[in-house]
């Protein structure tokens, strides 16, 4: 830094002492939530924010709207209060690896099932190997699982649905197959006995295997069916499968989780869509037969998602690289 001395005390920094506060009302929206967060009172925290303000010399709140919103300077500290704490969890993250993993912290997010059915044997092995890093598991949405990534609250998100490539880097961890679970006592089954899988069929994976047919979906076109609710992915893949076999579904229920939606058609309610990741992980139900499914619908694609150009802790890249080990594994 020769010919480049700066003072770290001097008025240039001064303005950002206090920005935690400052950072604060601005993710609660409100005074006194931010108050609430931090363990200070209102009027303590008014006066925080106040001397920062007298620091830079203007509003960074515009006080009249609710909720709160910053003015033109209040976006423009905040962008860099934003910027200084990328680079203070970069050192954080960087004195972590320095450790070889005796310390550190890996936050993953997933939607209900992945997290139920996949994550805890990758964490299982994963804990076993580094006892000392901290695994936190989020478990969410896919829209507001993206959005967790994009800002740093999460440092992987592994998912069944596409994340922008152009803001996400994703690595495979393995492919699921969606599959049709009705149940049993339906008379539709006498007809589609060749098409039926067995358990076994769906737990190895030979079930794909080109000898085994997929079942003509139109069989169950004056059935009652059982969807995930619109905007979910499964919903979209499930009108698709049936729109390629010339019929629109009835759909009697819709709800929210996967593994709820199989329960209800193990009840007898009506078909489900379901992963073969979830007949393969949960115990088999002798109420239920399962067909096999064609069709590009039917096939995605579980990922990890990481944000671009963002540093990866040695403990993130630790975690991604045994999982990749056991999906190889798995796989063979």
């Amino acid at each position: 830094y020769q010919g480049r001395n700066r003072d770290i005390s001097g008025e240039g920094y001064a303005v950002f002492r206090g920005m935690e506060y400052v950072y604060a009302v601005w993710k609660e929206r409100s005074f006194s939530s931010a108050a609430k967060k931090l363990y200070i009172s209102q009027p303590a925290l008014s006066n925080s924010i106040k001397r920062v303000e007298d620091k830079v010399g203007t509003p960074l709140f515009d006080r009249s709207t609710s909720p709160i919103q910053l003015t033109d300077v209040g976006q423009e500290y905040l962008h860099a209060v934003e910027q200084i704490l990328a680079i203070q969890e970069n050192f954080s993250h960087y004195l972590a690896d320095s450790q070889n993993l005796k310390t550190g912290r890996l936050t993953i997010g997933s939607g209900a099932m992945i997290s139920s059915y996949l994550l805890p044997s990758l964490i299982a092995r994963y804990k076993e190997r580094f006892p000392y890093v901290e695994v936190d598991v989020m478990e969410s949405g896919e829209g507001h699982l993206e959005e967790m990534l994009l800002n740093g609250v999460i440092d992987l998100v592994i998912e069944n649905s596409s994340f922008p490539e152009a803001l996400f880097e994703r690595q495979l961890f393995q492919q699921e197959h969606i599959i049709l679970a009705v149940p049993k006592s339906w008379p539709v089954n006498g007809n589609l006995l060749a098409f039926q899988q067995s358990i076994d069929n769906i737990a190895s994976g030979s079930y794909l295997n080109r000898r085994y047919p997929a079942v003509p979906l139109q069989a169950f076109q004056d059935c009652p069916f059982i969807l995930l609710g619109p905007g979910d992915e499964n919903h979209e893949r499930a009108l698709s499968l049936c729109r390629e076999h010339g019929f629109v579904p009835r759909v009697i229920l819709t709800l929210d989780q996967q593994l709820t939606s199989y329960n209800m058609a193990c009840a007898g309610l009506g078909a489900a869509f379901v992963s073969d990741t979830l007949v393969r992980s949960t115990l088999p139900h002798p109420d239920m037969v399962y067909y096999k499914l064609e069709g590009e619908a039917a096939r995605r694609d579980i990922c990890f998602y990481y944000k671009r150009n963002r540093y990866m802790p040695q403990c993130v890249k630790q975690f991604l690289e045994d999982a990749m080990t056991a999906a190889a594994a798995a796989s063979v």
